[in-house]
C-alpha cells in the first residue's frame, strides 16, 4: 500500500496516513490504534460481501461510524498500491436499514477510477465485471492480519487441522499452526530448521516439534524437549512462549504475503524475545512484504528507525496519526535511542498523558 485515507470510521475522523515498508504504531490506551488495524478487518469483510455481517456483530453501525450516527453519517476511504498505479475507494452512507455503497471506485494511475456501485448494501467488487477489479482484488487478498493473543486451554493453537487442507496460508489465529508447520516440514527443510534454531534461541530446551497426523489427516501441535522423551503439546509452554513460536513462523515461513497487520505481537514476550521480532520484521521488509504493526512496547520501538514509527493521539475525540522526522531528533539520537526519547517525552506525541 502507498496510503490509506479513512473519514469517519470510529474514532477516525479524516485521516490520510502514508505507508512505509515497515509501520509501528504507538500511542496511549484508546488513542486509535487498534481501530486503524480494525479497519482492516472491515475491507476484507467488506469486499468478501460480509459488510453487513461484520458490523452486527461489532454492535451495529453506532459502533462503526465516527463518534455515532447522529454526528456521522458516512464512512469513506480510498487505498492505492504500486506507486498508484492501482487503488480502491468507496463512499458508504447510512440508509434506513444499514450502511448503503453510493460510489464504489477502481482506480488506475490515480485517476477519478471506475463507479462500479449501484446503491447496494454490500459491494460489487467481486462480482463487477470490470477487468480492473482484478487487480484490486490481488492486492487487498495479500493483507493478513493476525491475532496470537489467546494462549488459553482452549486457544486456537490446541486445535486440530488438516495436513492436506490447513497448509496454503496461516490463519489469523493461529488455529492450522499444526499443519502449517508440518507443510513446511515436508518441503522446506532448510526454512524449517531456520525456525528451530530462532524458536531455541528464546527457548533453549525446546527441542522440536512431534508431528504425528491420525488416519484422518488431522494434526495436534505438540513438541519435545531437550531432557526426556515426553511428548508436550501446546498447553505446555507459557504464553510468550507459543506467541513467539507463531511469530516466528509468521515470519520466516517461505511464501510471505505482501501485507502482515499485527495488533500488539509484544505480548508476553522476553525483552531478548522482542528483539528477535524486531529483527523478523526488518528482515520480512526487506523482501518486500509491508508490515503494519499496533504496540505499547516501548521495547519493540528501540529497534526502529524514526522513520518506521507512527504516533498516534486521540484529540477531541479523533485519532491524529504522526510518522516520526529523522531530521528533528537527529541531535538527540546520538546519544539516545527512540524509546529513550520517547519515555522523556522528547517525543511528545502518542503519549498517555495526552
Amino acid at each position: 500500500m502507498d496510503y490509506i485515507e479513512i473519514k469517519g470510521y470510529k474514532s477516525i475522523k479524516s485521516e490520510k496516513i502514508e505507508l512505509n515498508q515497515i509501520n509501528i504504531l504507538i500511542g496511549a490506551n484508546g488513542s486509535g490504534k487498534s481501530n486503524f488495524i480494525s479497519f482492516f478487518d472491515f475491507l476484507n469483510r467488506l469486499y468478501n460481501r460480509n459488510l453487513n455481517e461484520y458490523i452486527a456483530l461489532n454492535g451495529g453501525e453506532n459502533k462503526i461510524l465516527h463518534k455515532g450516527q447522529k454526528n456521522t453519517d458516512l464512512i469513506e476511504f480510498k487505498v492505492e498500491f504500486d506507486n498508484g498505479n492501482n487503488g480502491y475507494s468507496a463512499k458508504l452512507k447510512l440508509g434506513v436499514e444499514g450502511l448503503i455503497f453510493t460510489d464504489e471506485r477502481l482506480i488506475y494511475r490515480r485517476d477519478s477510477g471506475a463507479d462500479i456501485s449501484r446503491s447496494q448494501e454490500e459491494s460489487r467488487l467481486k462480482i463487477t465485471d470490470n477487468f480492473r477489479a482484478k487487480y484490486v482484488i490481488r492486492y487487498l487478498t495479500g493483507f493478513r492480519k493476525y491475532h496470537f493473543h489467546d494462549t488459553s486451554d482452549k486457544s486456537p493453537f490446541t486445535h486440530l487441522s488438516n495436513i492436506e487442507n490447513d497448509i496454503y496460508y496461516l490463519y489469523f489465529n493461529g488455529s492450522n499452526l499444526a499443519a502449517f508447520l508440518y507443510n513446511i516440514y515436508e518441503k522446506h527443510k532448510i526454512v524449517y530448521n531456520n525456525i528451530i534454531k530462532t524458536i531455541q534461541s528464546i527457548a533453549p530446551y525446546f527441542s522440536d516439534f512431534y508431528f504425528n497426523p491420525n488416519t484422518e489427516n488431522l494434526l495436534r501441535l505438540q513438541w519435545k524437549d531437550k531432557f526426556s522423551d515426553t511428548i508436550y503439546g501446546a498447553t505446555d509452554l507459557s504464553d510468550g512462549t507459543i506467541r513467539f513460536i507463531a511469530l516466528t513462523v509468521l515470519f520466516l515461513q517461505p511464501d510471505l504475503p505482501d501485507t502482515i497487520i499485527i495488533d500488539e505481537p509484544e505480548l508476553g514476550l522476553h525483552p531478548a524475545a522482542i528483539a528477535k521480532l524486531a529483527g523478523m520484521i526488518k528482515s520480512v521488509s526487506l523482501k518486500k512484504t509491508q508490515v503494519i504493526i499496533a504496540t505499547q512496547s516501548t521495547d519493540l520501538i528501540s529497534h526502529f528507525a524514526p522513520e518506521d514509527i507512527l504516533t498516534v493521539d486521540q484529540i477531541d475525540g479523533c485519532s491524529k496519526f504522526t510518522r516520526l522526522n529523522r531530521n528533528n531528533l537527529e541531535s538527540w539520537l546520538e546519544d539516545y535511542t527512540i524509546d529513550d526519547l520517547w519515555k522523556r517525552n522528547i517525543i511528545n506525541s502518542g503519549q498517555p498523558n495526552i
